[in-house]
């Protein structure tokens, strides 16, 4: 189970790094995100993110808006191309385990929490599935 959680960080972490090396990316939007949103507060692990500044293709808050993907009427956010053309093709891309109820969870519907200092972001059904598991921690 251990060797199963670091690869699962590795690999996010090679994710984030591939999007965000690439000096050529096409633009997904004819609007760029903003390099920061002005007045948007600073998280600490633990509190809720908005959707909008979390990669739900590599599962990180990215600390700015990101571009925006509509899929079958529902928003979702990737930091760059690769991310954005991924996620209509990649069920995985959408959806994420609560880590309380093991439920099936949309990105798009789901509460998400800061969980690491590295930006790691957890995606629950709700915020009393989010309360429940800080319980039974």
């Amino acid at each position: 189970m251990i060797k199963i959680k670091q690869f699962i960080l590795l690999l996010s972490v090679v994710m984030v790094a591939a999007c965000q090396s690439s000096t050529e990316q096409k633009q997904a939007s004819t609007e760029e995100p903003t390099e920061a949103l002005a007045g948007v507060p600073s998280y600490r692990i633990g509190d809720q993110v908005p959707h909008d500044l979390v990669c739900m293709v590599n599962n990180a808050y990215m600390g700015k808006k990101q571009f925006e993907v509509p899929f079958e009427g529902k928003t979702y956010y990737g930091c760059c191309n690769m991310c954005v053309e991924r996620i209509p093709v990649d069920k995985d891309a959408r959806i994420a385990v609560d880590p309380f109820s093991s439920k099936v969870v949309d990105k798009s519907e789901a509460f998400i929490v800061l969980v690491s200092a590295q930006g790691h972001v957890a995606y629950f059904e709700n915020e009393q599935n989010y309360k429940q598991f800080l319980t039974a921690q």
